[in-house]
């Protein structure tokens, strides 16, 4: 259905026809906000408030569909922009019927060439059939879409920042308030939808709100396009009514994990949502379902991470990519991401202690809350819980790879590893002296440096390592 003749061919645009014709604006939006319609792209906030939150005043407005589906593990907009662009096309032009609202944007991630060259097709054969333009089918509504290529940031899906971006400027969000509703792009009132959002409209407004409701939780009606990634048999997007259980959604529709492999966590709404573990395989997907369990549903992507994956890893890669994606605007973020990176750095190559923990969880803290814009937040929250949730294996993987360093930079004991007193070998605990702390040569212990497994401090560890071998100059990462 990419091309109109194959969306008229399933009764596209008859909806918009019977909107134009037969259907006050008002019902529109009261028929929205009764449907229970939620935002699909993250912080599920009901699409029939929004629109209902706009002043009803003669300034101009603008409708933008977020359409910078950067968020990692999350693929769903794309293929339904690719799949079926009219489909959104037909939403957008009913929404801002209903709001009315003569100028329409849809705000596409950089990366996303095909995908936008088929909008564009889309568009035009849009306004060559009559549906978008002046006069639209003799109604006297007139919309014009244009289709706008981010340039790739990350930062550009916050809608404030999209609206910077839109209007030529570094995407840099805003200060709240004025919200969008009341002051957006150009300084008029704007109403921002995700792709998936949009693309309900017209089954809404076709159906009833009732019908919609059907399906679903009844804090969560209606179905959801789910991306499933990461460690599984059949990863894909699969449409699912909201409250399905994980368990069917990630065994049975994503055909569970790879043989011989056991899932250890996984991220229930994309990167940014703090990660669950197999224990709650059973709850449902839902938005507060997911709140409840202390996570969200979000983009509504699934990562599944299995016994092969180290979550140390795992959230290093995760803060590598927050701050890295960071506008640098505000300074919990900026400052937040960096430091939480370098620590996290720390643990993968054996220089922490298990005290850095603790200032890591810290640190999340700090930055929660105390942002700008939620990106220090989409942080923060997944590597939170991640080393809450898995304190063992962050404490194991700072063992062995102290352990590897101790090895590799000369300074096993002569008599080779030291185990407990049973006289077992312990893994991961780096070889020393049987008994008391080390000394360094010609350096006498510091006070405080007590010993650790096997004999050796962690702090003393530390600093043998170092002496061992050569440290890069700079501070940069």
């Amino acid at each position: 259905m990419a091309t109109l003749a194959g969306y008229e061919s399933y009764g596209g645009y008859e909806v918009l026809k019977k909107a134009l014709k037969e259907i006050e604006p008002e019902w529109i939006v009261n028929e929205l906000e009764e449907s229970g319609l939620r935002g699909r792209g993250g912080a599920g906030f009901s699409m029939g408030k929004k629109v209902s939150f706009l002043p009803h005043t003669d300034e101009a407005k603008y409708l933008c569909c977020n359409a910078d589906e950067s968020e990692p593990g999350a693929f769903k907009d794309r293929e339904l922009m690719q799949r079926n662009p009219h489909q959104l096309i037909e939403g957008m032009i009913i929404s801002s019927f209903a709001a009315d609202i003569e100028h329409a944007f849809i705000f596409i991630r950089g990366e996303y060439d095909d995908q936008a060259d088929i909008l564009d097709r889309a568009v035009d054969e849009a306004y060559e059939a009559g549906y978008l333009g002046k006069n639209i089918l003799g109604s006297g509504f007139a919309l014009e879409l244009t289709v706008h290529r981010g340039a790739g940031a990350y930062i550009c899906g916050e809608e404030t920042a999209l609206l910077d971006a839109l209007e030529g400027k570094r995407g840099n969000p805003r200060l709240k308030p004025p919200f969008p509703a009341v002051q957006g792009l150009y300084g008029g009132p704007t109403l921002i939808n995700n792709v998936e959002t949009l693309s309900n409209v017209s089954h809404i407004v076709a159906n009833g709100a009732d019908w919609f409701k059907s399906f679903g939780t009844e804090q969560s009606p209606g179905t959801k396009v789910v991306s499933v990634s990461g460690c599984v048999k059949r990863p894909g997007n699969y449409e699912v009514e909201l409250g399905v259980s994980l368990r069917d959604l990630i065994y049975g529709l994503a055909g569970g994990p790879l043989d011989g492999r056991e899932i250890t966590a996984f991220y229930p709404g994309g990167s940014s949502s703090p990660v669950l573990t197999p224990a709650e395989m059973d709850l449902p997907y839902s938005f507060e379902a997911m709140a409840e369990a202390g996570s969200m549903l979000g983009s509504g992507s699934i990562i599944v991470a299995d016994d092969s994956v180290s979550i140390p890893r795992m959230a290093l890669r995760t803060a590598k990519f927050y701050r890295h994606e960071s506008c640098g605007k505000c300074t919990p973020c900026r400052e937040g991401t960096n430091w939480t990176e370098k620590m996290l750095q720390r643990v993968c190559s054996g220089e922490a202690t298990p005290m850095d923990l603790d200032i890591i969880s810290s640190v999340q803290d700090n930055i929660m809350g105390h942002c700008l814009c939620v990106l220090g937040d989409a942080m923060a929250m997944p590597v939170s819980s991640m080393v809450n949730k898995f304190r063992d294996s962050f404490e194991q993987t700072i063992a062995e790879e102290a352990a590897k360093a101790w090895s590799f930079g000369g300074l096993e004991a002569a008599d080779g590893p030291v185990g407990d007193p049973a006289g077992r070998t312990s893994p991961g605990v780096p070889s020393g002296p049987p008994t008391g702390p080390s000394k360094s040569p010609g350096r006498d212990v510091q006070d405080g440096d007590e010993p650790g497994p096997g004999g050796v401090s962690p702090e003393t560890l530390r600093r043998e390592r170092l002496a061992g071998r050569s440290i890069p100059s700079g501070g940069g990462s």
